[in-house]
């Protein structure tokens, strides 16, 4: 019996998922496989609510879609503005000077926190800034970015829009047409429920032209739009085309992935999180428990960031483990060895979060941590799920 997977990504997927990549691999100028690839381009662009994006499916990680965003709309010299909330936001940050942006960071004032809205709304006020990334949540610390108002003083501004949203594309409430951002960018294994492996995108006009307009070429073959845009254009048009060969079996898992979390419906599916969020967050209270996010306003709904109580260490993730439930240590460089990570996205359900719940309580009282009375985590995330 294998152990219960809620770590921060890869999580657990669906058996119709996994069903979808372990039939013979389709060829990817296969008809059948044509017109499954084409129906997940379009069910990518309804999951982020962008209906008139241009969606970009490409092999490779989160972080190849972070340079498939950056690549394409940064040329040297460009000024970018990056939103830190935490590691992934410097990623970002290294990412862009790589490609030539002269990067200013509004940070956030500690760890767990995110900046303030009026503050990134003055630098913009500036001018000068071709593009601003924001990281919807922040895996390494799990703060959830105020992205609405901030996508939509970038839009004020005449500044390109780009949003990370790896660890919450599916998971946390978005609408990418609506709000105004230019590209929403994500990766297959966390809530959008697949094995890990692609790097997806939905690119709004306004960026594509943008990059039509950029005067040097993108310095990276792979990355180039300029490579895929054909690709994807006669993919969803039922045609073949070719640039590199995708892979084919992870892009059918994706296809029945998406379609689950559209008969889900997007509204539904962004209220199960909440609710699960806040299961979680009933249970870290009755065990005495402090988040990393310093309130509830920044608290991500796709997973929780705890900080270990006085007197336990990092050897309370191989004692959950031990109880059958795989969490995750910490991330964040200044706080690593302080906290632990819990992810509940994509198919959790109130079932995973009381045996997680159950697991931690047992994994702190044989750690030592003995500030509660047994049961008490489970009955608050019970009472959380129930009201």
């Amino acid at each position: 019996m294998r152990d219960l997977l809620m770590i921060p990504g890869p999580v657990d997927v669906d058996a119709d998922v996994l069903q979808a990549m372990s039939g013979p691999v389709p060829g990817h100028l296969d008809a059948g496989f044509i017109a499954t690839f084409g129906r997940a381009l379009k069910r990518l662009r309804e999951v982020s609510l962008a209906p008139g994006a241009q969606p970009f499916v490409v092999s490779g990680s989160g972080t190849l879609a972070m340079e498939l965003a950056v690549a394409n709309l940064i040329e040297p010299g460009d000024r970018a503005l990056v939103v830190n909330t935490g590691y992934f936001s410097d990623r970002m940050a290294h990412i862009l000077e790589r490609h030539g942006a002269k990067v200013t960071h509004v940070r956030a004032a500690s760890v767990g926190s995110a900046p303030e809205v009026a503050q990134v709304e003055a630098e913009l006020r500036g001018g000068g800034f071709k593009l601003m990334t924001v990281t919807h949540v922040d895996t390494s610390t799990a703060v959830l970015a105020p992205v609405e108002p901030l996508v939509k003083a970038a839009r004020q501004y005449g500044v390109l829009a780009v949003v990370d949203g790896v660890c919450a594309t599916a998971g946390e409430s978005f609408q990418q047409d609506a709000w105004g951002a230019d590209v929403y960018l994500t990766a297959s294994q966390k809530a959008v429920g697949v094995p890990p492996g692609l790097a997806l995108l939905t690119v709004s006009t306004r960026a594509l032209a943008a990059w039509k307009a950029r005067k040097a070429p993108v310095a990276s073959v792979y990355a180039d739009w300029a490579e895929w845009l054909p690709v994807m254009e006669a993919y969803e048009a039922g045609k073949p085309a070719y640039f590199a060969t995708p892979p084919t079996s992870l892009v059918c898992a994706l296809d029945v992935s998406l379609g689950q979390i559209l008969a889900e419906g997007m509204e539904a599916r962004f209220e199960r999180h909440r609710r699960m969020a806040r299961a979680f967050r009933a249970a870290w209270s009755a065990l005495g428990l402090r988040l990393v996010p310093t309130s509830e306003a920044v608290a991500a709904n796709t997973l929780s960031a705890v900080y270990y109580p006085d007197g336990v260490d990092a050897t309370l993730v191989g004692r959950v483990k031990a109880q059958g439930v795989a969490i995750a240590g910490g991330l964040h460089p200044e706080i690593k060895t302080r906290y632990f990570r819990v992810g509940h996205m994509n198919r959790v359900s109130a079932g995973d979060v009381l045996v997680t719940v159950g697991a931690i309580e047992r994994a702190l009282h044989a750690a030592g941590h003995r500030a509660f009375a047994p049961g008490t985590a489970v009955a608050a995330a019970q009472s959380a799920l129930s009201g």
